[in-house]
């Protein structure tokens, strides 16, 4: 075999590599995309509840508006947060925003959850133990979504590290991706909504 046709079977060798490595690494962006946008699903879904969860509420809790106020806030922020992080989930800031905000807002909803405790006449209401339900309901597909989301970012990071695949990602800007990381140690489990 002479020079120049090892030169070309080692180059089509090299670039199919590397057209397997680069449709590797867009698959597995594609995943921890997929996988952020199925947490904004389920973070829109608490979003939604929310509002019902504080107007159910009001009738019971006349004297505690400054908690429900603070639930309406946080619940805005972090709706807010999630609208600017799905814009692109690749942006570390914005997801580190919304986890910030997610911590903010999970313990608004603690707050709430203790308040609510004191009022039994709330507590035996059937439309806040639907919206109990739902919301626990919620909390366990947030913590579904979440998972899904962490174990396709790792994949995809360790797949960006690896040699050769990192001379490609660079060379491509497949950018390191973040996790989801919760900010505030309450938010690591989910908001207890029980009234039992």
């Amino acid at each position: 075999m002479s020079t120049g046709m090892l030169f070309l079977v080692v180059a089509g060798v090299i670039a199919i590599a590397a057209i397997v490595i680069y449709n590797r690494l867009i698959t597995l962006r594609n995943r921890f995309l997929n996988g952020f946008s199925q947490i904004e699903v389920q973070l829109q879904r608490r979003y939604e509840l929310i509002p019902n969860l504080v107007e159910t509420a009001k009738a019971y809790l006349k004297h505690e508006n400054e908690t429900l106020l603070a639930v309406t806030e946080a619940r805005n922020t972090a709706s807010q947060r999630c609208a600017a992080a799905a814009r692109n989930p690749q942006d570390a800031s914005l997801v580190g925003e919304l986890a910030s905000a997610e911590g903010v807002l999970s313990g608004a909803m603690g707050r709430l959850n203790v308040v609510m405790e004191s009022y039994p006449d709330l507590k035996a209401d059937a439309q806040m133990q639907q919206l109990q339900e739902e919301l626990t309901s919620t909390e366990n597909r947030v913590a579904f979504a979440r998972q899904a989301y962490s174990d396709a970012v790792m994949q995809y990071n360790i797949a960006r590290e690896q040699f050769p695949a990192v001379i490609i990602a660079s060379a491509c800007s497949f950018r390191e991706a973040d996790l989801f990381e919760v900010s505030e140690p309450g938010m690591k489990q989910a908001v207890r909504v029980s009234f039992a």
